[in-house]
């Protein structure tokens, strides 16, 4: 059995770098493991056992732990990111983010897109040895057709339009059907990376009709275009967001090595592996596929997990709390058939404050950089990882991950301070004006309670006790807190709709198995 690892991206705002265990198939907590650059932990290498034991699974099948279904696997709508993790092995961009190297790195181009003197447009080349399912090789209309469907106003993908806002259009070369040029309206450090988010479509599954291409760029970068005036468009719009090609497997097309090829809702996804795939003779890690069918379980109950890999019934996991691993680690059994760790990950659990709340449901209380402040002074992230995660997470300072190369080692976190976040309080108008120990403030012409709800999710029980600990330290400067567990899907909704006052959260938008 072959090591998963998963490793995870993401940009947020502060607190704990996030718990990153490993699992495979040879004895012993650390054994066997090569870890490369090893001040950062950015991959680790295991290697095969050396023996099968006889209760070990003979079945070239993983089954792969995970506390959430997609919300969907549509090419374009959908924002889990349990879905950017499938979308490895089932779909295929034009580049990815290579995490042995911590670089871009060429997927389905040749090579990494020449950069013109202006810096804003990309000369790029498909490889040719790109396929589709059925044999038709992946060609520059197919990249135009991907930008065409993700911009187009009728498209329901409101989280994905502002990434492709900058894109101005792609102009094919008449000549060559694999080469093309990326033109965009302003020069950004995100017009290459920016890529590896979205699988390229095979433009004859998705819009036989070629209804996109009686249309183009310069209409969908127009504000005032109204795609409801055009009946065409707005079937096919109707078609392409409908939820076939979002649940039901014979629609999930890509050109990566695997097919869902079940997903039992609430339960599992089932990924089986392609036969003669043209990544068959490749010798990338990325490209590499050895079980014959992934299984992504879904378990939300800490007690069901541990009960599971001591019964082995799960191959891997990186969603476990640090309190259930440290259990695991103390069971020879478990280490005899498991490798696991704690290791650096780029994902990291954040505090989010809604700064566009209604006013009526969800109070104007954040809205203030100087309240924001105050909130990150009040928070005990050191405490919160002495008390929940035993010391074992690394403190992250801003969004540049510790394990980048251009991280700023001199920056200083943001200290515990009470007394200064109280100053910056009362700077914002917030004081106590009677006397019940709760700071209020005249919002609106309404005078208004510092009182809020933190929400988190329910299949994370470290994230309970993260906000019984926050509660007790805002309480300390006059605020009243609330709390708000809730359901993933019903969490991640919320969030979408601003439906909240604060969330504890771990966003994993990028995500990579070896």
């Amino acid at each position: 059995m072959n090591l998963f690892r998963s490793v995870l991206g993401i940009s947020a705002i502060l607190l704990l770098n996030a718990l990153l265990t490993c699992c495979g198939s040879k004895s012993g907590k650390e054994t066997g493991t090569e870890v490369q650059n090893a001040d950062s932990a950015s991959y680790i290498r295991i290697s095969d056992s050396s023996k099968i034991e006889p209760d070990w699974s003979k079945e070239n099948t993983i089954v792969y732990h995970t506390l959430a279904e997609p919300d969907v696997l549509h090419p374009t709508n959908g924002t889990s990111a349990i879905r950017s993790e499938i979308y490895q092995y089932t779909q295929m961009s034009l580049v990815r983010f290579d995490f042995q190297t911590l670089q871009i790195a060429p997927a389905l181009l040749e090579s990494m897109p020449t950069l013109n003197e202006s810096g804003t447009a990309y000369d790029c080349k498909l490889r040719k040895d790109a396929r589709w399912d059925d044999g038709t090789p992946i060609t520059t209309a197919d990249v135009v057709f991907t930008a065409m469907a993700s911009k187009c106003p009728a498209t329901d993908n409101p989280a994905a339009k502002p990434y492709w806002d900058n894109l101005l259009q792609i102009v094919p070369d008449p000549a060559d059907p694999l080469q093309f040029r990326v033109e965009m309206k302003t020069p950004y450090i995100h017009n290459i990376i920016f890529w590896a988010d979205w699988p390229i479509m095979q433009a004859g599954f998705f819009d036989p009709a070629k209804v996109l291409s009686k249309f183009n760029f310069t209409q969908f970068n127009d504000s005032l275009f109204d795609a409801s005036t055009h009946p065409e468009l707005t079937k096919w719009a109707t078609e392409f967001n409908s939820s076939k090609y979002g649940r039901e497997p014979q629609f999930l097309a890509g050109c990566g090595m695997y097919q869902v090829s079940e997903w039992d809702p609430g339960i599992s996804v089932s990924l089986t592996k392609k036969k003669n795939h043209w990544t068959a003779n490749s010798t990338s890690i990325y490209e590499t596929a050895f079980p014959e069918k992934i299984i992504y379980k879904v378990n939300k109950d800490p007690n069901s997990q541990l009960l599971e890999f001591k019964a082995q019934t799960m191959d891997g996991t990186n969603n476990i709390p640090t309190k259930a691993l440290r259990e695991l680690q103390t069971d020879s059994n478990f280490n005899r058939n498991y490798h696991s760790r704690f290791t650096d990950s780029f994902n990291y659990t954040y505090i989010g404050m809604n700064n566009r709340p209604d006013g009526i449901t969800h109070k104007k209380l954040f809205t203030d950089k100087k309240v924001r402040r105050a909130m990150a002074l009040l928070t005990p992230v050191d405490e919160l990882n002495r008390v929940i995660n035993k010391g074992l997470n690394k403190r992250m300072i801003g969004p540049v991950s510790r394990l980048k190369k251009d991280f700023d080692a001199s920056l200083q976190p943001i200290p515990y301070d009470i007394e200064q976040a109280k100053k910056l309080l009362a700077d914002a108008g917030w004081k106590d004006t009677d006397g019940d120990q709760i700071l209020d403030k005249e919002i609106d012409g309404v005078k208004t309670p510092f009182e809020f709800t933190i929400s988190y999710m329910t299949n994370t029980p470290d994230w309970k006790d993260y906000a019984t600990i926050l509660a007790e330290a805002y309480s300390k400067a006059g605020m009243k807190i609330n709390f708000n567990p809730l359901d993933f899907s019903v969490f991640v909704a919320n969030n979408k709709n601003h439906d909240f006052d604060m969330i504890i959260f771990s966003l994993k938008p990028n995500s990579i198995t070896v």
